[in-house]
């Protein structure tokens, strides 16, 4: 059983209810709050970077929403079509939040690892992100021939993508993905993870694909704790 000894605030799905802050450690999983946070210190931490970690926007930007996502997934694609848009022009193009991505497959097999895949091999070429917005807003297209279509409109080497393709290249990065955020109580998609890039001692979880205003208010709390002055508890 893991131990998280730091502060958390939790959006809770389908309630009224405003996120809260807990004072004592949290001990394993939060089930009726779908939450789990981990000590931003721990080598396994889902805070910590990773090196193949998708970033998009300003890498240091102050604030990270870290994303678990699945490309077939429904709730998923509300958030990139509905919720992402805004964020992105509000706080990512505006060098406040950068966004983690990574993978989260529902299944051990199927069009979730093939989208997965592909994004990954296309990232090679340094279209990652522009395979990531064909996927979520594809309709759900997701055979081997959507996939080689959107390949082909993204005007990369399709040789080189077939090849990374074939061999499954990045196959067992995005099961670790998976395995990771599973080790944290991580249980479906979207799933998100707001903290202080450079000190997550508090984390906002969020679990589910939550209007932008929910992101909205929680990202500002914690712009408003970085920018408030903080008391020094070393004598002058």
């Amino acid at each position: 059983m893991n131990t998280f000894p730091f502060p958390a605030r939790t959006s809770h799905p389908g309630t009224s209810r405003k996120p809260r802050r807990s004072n004592v450690a949290i001990v394993g999983l939060l089930v009726l709050s779908s939450v789990i946070v981990c000590s931003a210190g721990a080598q396994d931490s889902p805070l910590g970077s990773k090196e193949d970690d998708r970033v998009r926007g300003d890498r240091h930007a102050l604030i990270t929403l870290l994303e678990y996502s699945d490309f077939t997934c429904g709730y998923c694609e509300k958030f990139f079509q509905e919720t992402w848009p805004i964020l992105f022009t509000e706080y990512v193009q505006t060098g406040k939040v950068r966004l983690v991505y990574r993978d989260y497959p529902r299944a051990v097999s199927g069009p979730s690892v093939d989208t997965a895949l592909a994004a990954r091999c296309a990232g090679e070429q340094g279209q990652y992100w522009a395979m990531h917005d064909r996927l979520f807003s594809s309709g759900k297209k997701f055979s081997s021939a959507d996939l080689q279509r959107h390949a082909e409109a993204l005007q990369i080497n399709l040789q080189q993508f077939n090849s990374c393709v074939d061999e499954a290249r990045y196959t067992k990065d995005i099961y670790a993905d998976r395995i990771a955020a599973g080790q944290f109580g991580i249980r479906g998609t979207p799933h998100f993870v707001l903290y202080v890039t450079d000190d997550p001692k508090e984390a906002v979880v969020i679990p589910g694909a939550f209007p932008y205003e929910v992101f909205k208010e929680e990202i500002d709390k914690l712009l408003e704790t970085i920018s408030s002055p903080r008391v020094s508890s070393d004598p002058l």
